[in-house]
């Protein structure tokens, strides 16, 4: 496979350490883009990775770091600016003539969406579809390591139980590592991908009940689901010191969830990298250590 040089945003994130690790290890260079100086950078040039810091809201640095690359990665956290930050992308990354662009998007992206973000992150899906820059979008549905947020993962090792708002729905949990496997494949092989939208899924649909089970039968300790409203989320959520953006996303893709918005299992993962993704036993045994006391 001939060499590349790719520009990985988000890079100290859950999906771009390991999108970086998967490019490294089949040889291409990596430009990993990073806030700040710190340990996570260090890990990664000791890897082999350029690091370039900056900020995707400012123009001059995206562009900097998008120069004489062979294509990227954009992956912005939920906080206000992402249409902006994706502009400045779009105009880089046609500057440089880049191959392609894989964007972190959302499975609740759409243009009536009740999320700030998820509207967002449609809007800046059709940013990059004017820009004409080839770009491939991906759309996960809840990240396996929603499971270990604080928010959700206290109560599951305090309390022994999951308590969202989420009723009945339905998805299937899907790790960062997976979908980073998905996306080094696209970077570096991208001719038949360029245009599509993919959703990641992981490989079996579950509602928050049989997720619950599945955790109890790795820990060996029950867990339960307990159904919380939309109110009790808020007051539970602010506890965090959660900015008001994330909460109000979070409040408007619980119902989202309850509608199947989220649900689906892996047809696109499997098929493209020649492995499916982990369960969430998988995932949970690898990190036993975050749900114990």
């Amino acid at each position: 496979m001939q060499q590349r040089k790719f520009l990985i945003t988000g890079a100290t994130g859950k999906t771009g350490v390991h999108t970086i690790r998967h490019l490294l290890n089949d040889g291409h260079a990596v430009r990993a883009f990073v806030h700040c100086e710190d340990e996570r950078s260090a890990a990664l040039r000791a890897q082999g990775a350029e690091i370039v810091v900056g900020d995707l809201l400012e123009h001059d640095d995206v562009r900097r770091a998008m120069d004489g690359v062979t294509g990227a990665y954009l992956c912005y956290p939920v906080r206000p600016g992402f249409i902006q930050a994706t502009s400045y992308f779009a105009e880089a990354a046609k500057r440089a003539g880049v191959e392609v662009v894989v964007e972190m998007s959302q499975i609740s992206a759409r243009e009536d969406s009740k999320s700030h973000a998820a509207r967002d992150h449609w809007i800046a899906e059709r940013v990059l579809d004017w820009s004409g820059v080839p770009t491939v979008h991906i759309r996960p549905t809840f990240f396996s390591e929603w499971l270990v947020f604080p928010w959700v993962r206290d109560q599951i090792v305090q309390e022994g139980k999951i308590t969202l708002p989420y009723g009945d729905g339905r998805h299937a949990p899907i790790a960062g590592e997976d979908q980073a496997r998905l996306i080094a494949a696209v970077l570096a092989q991208p001719s038949d991908h360029i245009g599509k939208t993919y959703p990641l899924l992981g490989p079996v649909e579950m509602n928050q009940r049989e997720i619950a089970d599945e955790m109890s039968e790795v820990l060996g300790r029950k867990i339960t689901y307990s159904p919380s409203t939309i109110e009790q989320y808020r007051t539970h959520l602010e506890r965090y010191d959660l900015p008001e953006f994330i909460i109000q996303h979070f409040l408007a893709i619980a119902i989202d969830y309850q509608n199947g918005i989220f649900s689906g299992a892996d047809g696109v993962i499997g098929e493209i990298t020649g492995r499916a993704p982990q369960t969430v036993s998988d995932f949970v045994k690898a990190h036993r250590q975050a749900f114990e006391q």
